[in-house]
């Protein structure tokens, strides 16, 4: 049963923007000066930043200072063997005493100037948990990524609930960190991200909100640019992690399956490649399946493999000598 956690969604909430960083490049200078021109104003930028000699190097090279001195900031730096995905935004949650955190990574550029203003908007009704906007493609996106973005980031904007199961499937809990706005009462008493997790803090929170009864609102007016032309080897690897997850999650994923929804957008891929007469590009998405494929298969039996084995699969080795060590 929802409780009388949120406020009337008016122009008083303030919203704070947390944002993990390691190695900032360019590319997030560009997210702080468009953070500057949002017409919803920010009331303070959270940046969780991963070795604070790195961040040191960074600013040397890349303009930080500079794009930092009109937002009303604060610093935290953590050694690498501390991060984690979900532990690590906590941290910047309790850091924060705005109505609304609005997390986000640090190569996820608005798209223009309305993009907090259009998430706090998607969370005006009261038993909305949670806003994540629309993932739009980089100039040097490939063409099967592109359709990747389309794919998981359609146009139209959908408020989704329990009730969407039957017809959404597993995407029912779909939400991304990339960029996404929770209301801080509804974070907390839900008990925020979990920790430690390897992958899909996100989507966690998001079937933790939906069981209990609330709703997650996809944002499609809410614009950031953000996208990757992972290889085949990268595949693999954020395959293998995003398995483990799944299979830490059996209340989740044994119910519903994510494989019907990959299913869906590989062949999804392969019409569109067809009907934009780029045929050839089959070819490339045939060797990035093999790669998703490969990893999901040993992420998804993980417990079979040797600790070498593990390390040697994953993408964040950190989390591993973590959690073995306690």
């Amino acid at each position: 049963m929802i409780q009388a956690t949120a406020r009337e969604m008016d122009t008083k909430m303030t919203v704070d923007v947390i944002i993990p960083t390691y190695k900032p490049s360019d590319t997030f200078c560009l997210l702080l000066q468009k953070l500057q021109e949002q017409t919803f104003l920010i009331h303070r930028v959270l940046i969780l930043n991963t070795e604070e000699a790195l961040w040191e190097e960074a600013v040397k090279n890349y303009p930080i200072k500079a794009a930092l001195k009109k937002l009303p900031h604060e610093i935290f730096h953590i050694r690498k063997n501390e991060f984690d995905h979900g532990g690590t935004r906590l941290f910047g949650a309790e850091q924060s005493s705005a109505d609304i955190l609005l997390f986000m990574t640090q190569d996820a550029v608005p798209a223009n100037a309305f993009l907090v203003e259009e998430l706090v908007q998607g969370l005006r009704d009261a038993d909305t948990a949670v806003a994540y906007a629309r993932q739009l493609p980089r100039e040097d996106c490939s063409v099967v990524e592109r359709y990747t973005r389309q794919f998981n980031y359609p146009e139209q904007s959908r408020k989704k609930g329990m009730e969407d199961i039957a017809t959404l499937g597993i995407k029912t809990f779909f939400c991304s960190d990339v960029c996404a706005a929770y209301k801080r009462n509804v974070f907390e008493c839900l008990g925020g991200f979990e920790t430690p997790v390897i992958f899909n803090e996100d989507m966690f929170f998001a079937a933790k909100a939906i069981d209990a009864g609330y709703y997650v609102y996809y944002a499609a007016r809410a614009e950031v640019i953000h996208s990757h032309n992972y290889t085949m080897a990268q595949q693999f690897h954020r395959n293998f992690d995003l398995a483990v997850s799944q299979q830490q999650h059996p209340e989740i994923f044994e119910q519903i399956s994510s494989e019907a929804e990959g299913m869906k957008l590989v062949l999804g891929t392969v019409k569109h490649l067809i009907a934009v007469g780029k045929p050839h590009l089959i070819f490339q998405l045939g060797f990035q399946c093999i790669g998703k494929y490969a990893g999901y298969r040993m992420g998804k039996h993980y417990k079979r493999l040797s600790k070498k084995q593990i390390l040697r699969y994953t993408m964040n080795q950190d989390y591993w000598t973590g959690i073995w060590k306690d």
